[in-house]
């Protein structure tokens, strides 16, 4: 082999030499494979599968399109504010109002602007913990396999079968954010003249990840906070960043659609929900166990590094949730993964001499794959289901249908009785039902409406308690979804999927004589 020759220009401060070929190899593989992977995104976008709370969503568009300023409870008839009010989902609806497409295409828009700022945000942070140009592939892949051999789906988690239901979501733009906020704060403390507009906008960029998705942005400040803690900053930067929080401070404040802080003092219905999130821990998480050990060779290399900082912090908050009770803290579990997920990206390239590296990059490929093929099912949203294995199909979520078929006769503004899973679709369309089918913590008589939806539907009530709980809520429409509700007193109109009924209320617009749109 020739040897180099020693005029050869020395590389430039702040450059890695080329990586060994193996880390290459293994970069190229990881890029290939990730944009078949972002290929396979950019097809489920344009299904834009339904399950979860994609109608919850909806039908906040739909009250913004309506009334930009003054929209409402996007779910139930009521003159309240709600947290799904933020800046984005803002945007979004003034989109839909100025363009008069429906909320389902601005949705689609919305999810191919959040995940070109996910993969952007990872590429750009992934850039700033190692200086490898093929890492923020890998990087990209374990934050989207590296979970563990159970399938989990919930938004602000970035699993491909998980993101592929809620790419549209304002989680997935608020972490995307969170991503490029990190990038951003990163280089802003390495460079001493980093000026204050740079660091105000950091605080209103701080301030609108969290009143895009709260969780998201609890995780997204456990980030930041571990990235100043790392950097170890001088004297010089701290009245810059304390401005920058000033600021983000004021405008979560100032935000005219909710009272952010008012959140803080939610009640129990959230930690009931979340408590689901500290269960089969291992078998949902359990391959990110080889970020942790890469996380630990990380601090032995560098006690101050930021990952090893993200991490730490991130276990405290979700520990501290289950010690408390305060199971919703189990939202910052990707403050615990995303790190240990990145560390495990980046180790190909940084674990010492080659063989090492060439070793990580086998258990990390086995680790991929083996979570690729736990969700696997996600490539159900693209490919009919009897096209797929018997294996892949085993977990594949079947999207829920939606009501379209209600739409002909029940008009925006309508007020449906119907229980708890229509009642996560219908708003999406425009009407409205008694009782919301998600927990509504600015709503005063949610209780009171959901113990009347029970009591509509339930065996024996009389008929002329229904009648009373129609007037009540003004209610012009019911949906049978089992097809049991007794018919007495109303009209059936229309049946839809799987024995489904909906009928007209007395004196409605669907009774003989009324004029149906």
């Amino acid at each position: 082999m020739a040897a180099r020759s020693s005029t050869a220009a020395p590389a430039r401060p702040g450059t890695r030499p080329a990586a060994p070929r193996p880390s290459a190899v293994a970069g190229a593989v990881a890029g290939l494979v990730a944009g078949l992977v972002l290929v396979l995104l950019l097809v489920v976008i344009v299904r834009l599968p339904w399950a979860g709370d994609l109608g919850m969503h909806a039908a906040t568009l739909q009250r913004l399109r309506h009334d930009l300023l003054d929209p409402g409870d996007p779910l139930v008839d009521a003159d309240t504010p709600s947290p799904y009010y933020s800046p984005w989902t803002v945007l979004l609806g003034a989109v839909a109002r100025v363009s008069g497409l429906s909320v389902f295409v601005v949705l689609r828009l919305a999810a191919v602007v959040s995940l070109g700022l996910l993969v952007t945000g990872v590429w750009r942070y992934t850039r700033t913990l190692g200086g490898h140009r093929a890492a923020p592939a890998p990087a990209l892949l374990s934050l989207l396999f590296l979970w563990g051999t159970a399938r989990f789906l919930w938004s602000g988690f970035l699993g491909l079968h998980s993101l592929a239901l809620t790419v549209s979501y304002p989680s997935t733009f608020t972490l995307g954010l969170a991503f490029h906020l990190w990038a951003w704060l990163t280089g802003a403390l390495r460079r001493p003249d980093a000026g204050r507009w740079q660091w105000l906008g950091m605080g209103a960029l701080w301030a609108v990840i969290l009143l895009c998705h709260q969780f998201s942005g609890v995780v997204a400040s456990v980030g930041a906070v571990a990235t100043v803690l790392a950097a170890r900053p001088s004297r010089a930067v701290w009245p810059r960043l304390c401005a920058g929080l000033l600021l983000g401070t004021a405008v979560l404040w100032a935000w005219p659609y909710y009272d952010f802080f008012a959140l803080l003092g939610a009640g129990n219905d959230l930690e009931i929900v979340h408590r689901v999130l500290y269960e089969d821990l291992f078998a949902r998480f359990g391959l990110a166990l080889l970020g942790v050990a890469a996380l630990a060779a990380r601090w032995w290399r560098d006690r101050w590094d930021p990952l090893v900082a993200f991490f730490a912090l991130g276990l405290l908050v979700v520990v501290a949730g289950w010690l408390t009770g305060h199971y919703s803290w189990g939202r910052a579990l990707p403050a615990v993964l995303v790190p240990a997920q990145l560390a495990a990206a980046l180790e190909v390239f940084e674990a010492g001499r080659r063989g090492l590296r060439a070793a990580w990059a086998v258990a990390l490929a086995g680790a991929l794959a083996v979570g690729a093929w736990t969700q696997a099912g996600a490539v159900g949203y693209v490919v009919p289901r009897e096209a797929l294995p018997a294996a892949v199909a085993a977990e594949y979520r079947q999207p829920w249908t939606g009501y379209y078929w209600i739409t002909p006769w029940v008009r925006y503004g309508d007020v449906v009785m119907a229980e708890k899973h229509p009642a996560r679709q219908i708003p999406a369309y425009g009407p409205y039902t008694v009782a919301p089918g998600y927990p509504d913590v600015f709503l005063p008589d949610e209780r009171r409406r959901l113990a009347a939806t029970r009591e509509y539907f339930a065996k024996g009530t009389p008929g002329s308690v229904r009648r009373a709980v129609e007037r009540r809520y003004g209610v012009r429409w019911v949906v049978d979804e089992r097809g049991a509700l007794p018919a007495a007193g109303l009209r059936p109109v229309a049946r839809g999927p799987h024995g489904q009924v909906l009928y007209a209320v007395p004196g409605g617009p669907g009774e003989p004589g009324s004029r149906v749109p």
